[in-house]
């Protein structure tokens, strides 16, 4: 529509555009504030972030992404967390298998919700009084955690405490309270030979493997006890601690990402689902856990997203670079969290799973990342972690490949992480 001249326009057009221009007026002399309210009212540059990104970073990037590559799925994407804005992004909302970069979301949910300082805490108690001949006149009680890493060595301390009693025989009960009484297994889409029984820990073993730990320890000390005085039981009333092993859930987070262990990982699962609710299943409950807290607290809801564990070992699993930068965004915006990715992730050419990539001159030392590598069905490779940009910004970022080679994936990730750096 043209603008017509003042001369053309109907008496009526000029009285209402004057009614317009008067009402503007009026309402701009009211919507002034005093000086004193101005004082009290932040300035809107001081709520808004006007650090920029580095625009070079962009350009090599965009390059990067347009480089020839080898057939196969590919996306990444780059977020600021200094500028608190997205750098670039390649395919970055594709959902594509996250093999163990799944971690991310399990330790970081897990840390949230448990706490940084999170203990867990394996005890020995008694009650009664130890008589003559180191008879106790009373009871032992033996209070399992979820310990991932507590083992049959670790029992023999307990028991040694309980030796230091003089305690020899006791005429009461032995109660075994375990949070957990069947032994872990294969979730749904693992292929065989991907469940380690051997390397969980002893109370993923199931009851009848701990109660067997437990006797042995206390009678290679010296402690008699018969089978009939065995009880399953929750610990009653009126006993007192004689020793307690603790293990701070940073011991798990650091073997979770640095030595991407799957048995750390779905010990963490299990532990957030009893934390949720302690008398349902404990796999079904956190890994709903962790869908939950990928929708709401992410902000991730695109239902090509799926969560089947906690560990990345089911081939079903599926996020994006750009979900996996935003659980890194979530938990660096948090400072403790923020200090056990620092602590906890591969530091490339140095250790963990990133010891022996990205080894040269650019890269060493520069990238704290998570690693994530399946090799059925054919290739699936990813890279999720930390830098620093050229221009002292630290990144959050994210690289997936899948139906690649993995060496060739593992040549993307590294050359993605030498233009981060340069």
């Amino acid at each position: 529509m043209k603008c017509l001249p003042m001369k053309y326009m109907t008496e009526t057009k000029r009285l209402a555009l004057a009614a317009t221009v008067i009402t503007v007026f009026l309402l701009a002399g009211c919507s002034k504030k005093s000086n004193s309210d101005a004082e009290h009212e932040p300035a809107q540059e001081q709520r808004v972030n006007k650090i920029p990104i580095d625009t070079a970073l962009s350009r090599r990037l965009a390059d990067f992404a347009a480089r020839p590559r080898p057939q196969g799925q590919f996306a990444f994407y780059v977020y600021d967390l200094t500028a608190e804005k997205p750098v670039y992004g390649c395919n970055e909302t594709l959902a594509l298998p996250s093999a163990s970069c799944m971690k991310l979301l399990s330790g970081i949910a897990g840390l949230d919700l448990l706490g940084t300082n999170y203990h867990y805490q394996t005890q020995l108690l008694m009650r009664g009084k130890v008589g003559a001949e180191g008879m106790l006149n009373g009871d032992v009680a033996f209070k399992a955690s979820l310990d991932p890493q507590l083992m049959e060595a670790d029992v023999v301390t307990l028991a040694k405490r309980l030796k230091e009693k003089g305690i020899k025989r006791m005429t009461g009960k032995l109660y075994v309270d375990l949070t957990i009484a069947e032994p872990v297994k294969s979730e749904p889409h693992w292929f065989p030979w991907d469940l380690s029984f051997s390397k969980y820990g002893l109370f993923y073993k199931g009851a009848p493997r701990v109660v067997r730990a437990l006797k042995a320890s206390l009678r290679g000390q010296g402690i008699a006890v018969a089978d009939s005085q065995v009880v399953m039981s929750p610990v009653p009333q009126g006993f007192t601690c004689v020793s307690t092993l603790k293990r701070p859930v940073d011991d798990v987070v650091r073997r979770m990402w640095k030595n991407s262990s799957n048995t750390q990982a779905t010990a963490m699962l299990y532990t957030i689902g009893y934390r949720i609710n302690p008398k349902a299943d404990p796999v079904a409950i956190g890994v709903k856990y962790l869908r939950d807290f990928l929708h709401r607290k992410i902000g991730m809801t695109d239902s090509t997203l799926v969560v089947h564990d906690g560990c990345g070992l089911c081939v079903y699993n599926r996020l994006s670079p750009k979900a996996l930068t935003e659980i890194l965004r979530y938990g660096y915006m948090r400072p403790d969290i923020r200090m056990s990715l620092q602590r906890n992730l591969s530091v490339s050419g140095t250790d963990g799973t990133l010891a022996r990539e990205m080894t040269g001159p650019k890269t060493r030392g520069k990238i704290w990342g998570k690693t994530g590598t399946l090799s059925h069905p054919y290739g699936i490779s990813s890279l999720a972690g930390l830098c620093k940009g050229a221009n002292g910004h630290t990144l959050a970022f994210a690289i997936m490949d899948s139906e690649m080679s993995v060496l060739d994936a593992r040549v993307l990730q590294r050359r993605l992480c030498e233009v981060m750096v340069e």
